[in-house]
């Protein structure tokens, strides 16, 4: 494999997951609110895509496979790519124990395009675009590796002041729900941002969601509020 400073990933976030891979499937963890916001997540992607038994999936940036491995429970063929060989380690072993099969691979979402373009019914990218320095060119692979009239999901943070408060602060400082240093808001994304570099990838815009938190009664709820957390629904142009 190449090295990851030749390919589009920063070093130093895939030491920050490596570091705490082995807390991937512990749901009182730092990855707690992956585990809590994960059904929203898959009964968001099933409202679009409809049953997924039968259709080929990819999770690009998988990490420990906590999203892949609910979407290969729906009878799914999935496939779960990352550069972070720990958490493929750690995805792997809980796919195991758990006997849900999901095909994990080290490779970066562009190489994996120039061998499977066009090979996949839904490609999901979840709060991994604000961890490359590239994220038009991840865009890109995921529309060269879905089909046309396929789907593809992508969610990440957009950039203003009240993101910067409550996901860096509030989240990492405060509430302690994420590891310090876990964002750096200067890679945080606007939802036209977004939406632009997928439109220029060939893919249309079908549907902008917020992912919304209470701290107090600890409840993730979706819904049209974008100004900090937020989901992108798109499908390949035919």
């Amino acid at each position: 494999m190449s090295s990851l400073n030749s390919v589009n990933v920063d070093p130093a976030e895939i030491e920050k997951f490596s570091a705490l891979a082995s807390k991937w499937w512990d749901p009182t963890s730092e990855f707690k609110p992956l585990h809590a916001i994960n059904p929203l997540r898959l009964s968001w992607i099933l409202e679009h895509t409809g049953p997924l038994a039968g259709k080929k999936v990819l999770d690009v940036g998988c990490g420990g496979g906590i999203l892949t491995e609910a979407m290969a429970t729906h009878k799914a063929d999935v496939t779960g790519i990352d550069l972070a060989e720990k958490s493929l380690k750690v995805a792997r072993l809980h796919s195991l124990e758990s006997g849900v099969p999901v095909n994990y691979q080290m490779i970066s979402a562009e190489a994996h395009a120039a061998e499977a373009a066009g090979q996949y019914d839904v490609v999901t990218c979840m709060e991994m675009l604000e961890h490359v320095p590239d994220p038009a060119s991840i865009i890109r692979a995921c529309s060269t590796l879905v089909r046309p009239g396929g789907w593809v999901f992508f969610s990440t943070l957009n950039r203003n002041p009240k993101s910067f408060l409550f996901a860096i602060v509030g989240a990492e400082y405060v509430l302690k729900l994420l590891p310090t240093g876990t964002h750096t808001y200067s890679s945080f994304i606007k939802p036209h941002e977004l939406a632009r570099s997928a439109r220029e990838a060939g893919l249309s815009n079908l549907d902008l969601r917020g992912l919304e938190y209470n701290p107090l009664s600890q409840h993730y709820w979706l819904s049209r509020n974008t100004s900090v957390n937020y989901l992108l629904a798109t499908r390949k142009e035919a």
